[in-house]
């Protein structure tokens, strides 16, 4: 077995993902530092190298390796379509995936959907790749050691034709099942589950992270308080994170109201699982 899959307790086969080469530059840390923290919004963002990815690709370093320790960790972001060249990691990886969704492919393996919170074990020499879903942003922490000074070896970009294969489904997606009109109203039940989720969210017009926020701001902005946790669970599985979502509801205070921002705040508390104030 050449990587694991581990969504809760399950374990899917599977080959997974690299730390870009942009992670690479930041200076050691000294151990003699007791502790640091580096706030968030300080750390360097830069774009992922245009030679060992296709598409847009952010690059948040979050830790070096010291000279006492050997790992390093990034977080990297994959716009709708972005992948990463092949490429392999001399002591291997750890990623979580913490927005979106996305695909990953081991060489001679299936191409794999991954979600948010799977954690992926990709063992020493083993070439994969790793991006985004066409439709859907995705965002993961990269976790590697170095060896000899490296911590990851690049090969050949992913062709359209590699990345379009089928995708074999993540085994905790929800199975389709009737939604909740169904008892009640079945023709909305239908119309909501086949023309809008199965038509109007799969248009490529937009990608499904464009739509999402789109469809939050316009539940904050009209006050609809039933609807708003769906999609705001449904945002953050389409790539959405936390504080984009946070920042869409301050910015809509300006043009929707003080009001409906506010009543969005206490609906998103919830949907966080932080307790109310």
């Amino acid at each position: 077995m050449y990587a694991r899959i581990m969504t809760g307790a399950a374990l899917v086969a599977l080959a997974f993902v690299a730390v870009p080469a942009s992670a690479q530059i930041a200076a050691r840390t000294s151990s003699r530092d007791s502790m640091t923290i580096a706030r968030h919004g300080t750390r360097p963002v830069q774009p992922g190298a245009a030679a060992q990815f296709t598409g847009t690709v952010r690059v948040e370093l979050l830790f070096a390796p010291t000279d006492t320790t050997r790992a390093g960790g990034a977080l990297v972001t994959f716009e709708p379509g972005a992948r990463s060249a092949w490429h392999t990691h001399p002591r291997g990886q750890t990623l979580i995936v913490t927005a979106g969704t996305g695909r990953i492919q081991r060489r001679g393996g299936a191409v794999e959907e991954i979600r948010v919170g799977d954690v992926i074990w990709t063992a020493p020499g083993v070439e994969h790749w790793h991006g985004a879903a066409p439709s859907t942003a995705m965002s993961h922490m990269a976790i590697q050691e170095t060896l000899h000074e490296t911590n990851v070896t690049w090969g050949a970009k992913v062709t359209d034709q590699e990345y379009a294969v089928s995708v074999r489904r993540a085994a905790s997606a929800a199975p389709a099942r009737p939604g909740p009109y169904a008892d009640i109203a079945p023709a909305l039940d239908d119309y909501t589950q086949r023309v809008l989720y199965g038509d109007v969210w799969e248009r490529p017009g937009l990608s499904k992270r464009d739509r999402s926020l789109v469809t939050v701001a316009s539940l904050v902005a009209l006050s609809r308080q039933n609807e708003l946790p769906t999609h705001l669970r449904l945002a953050q599985q389409n790539g959405l994170t936390r504080d984009e979502l946070m920042e869409a509801i301050t910015h809509l205070a300006f043009y929707a109201g003080w009001p409906s921002a506010n009543t969005a705040v206490v609906v998103a508390r919830q949907v966080f699982g932080l307790p109310p104030r």
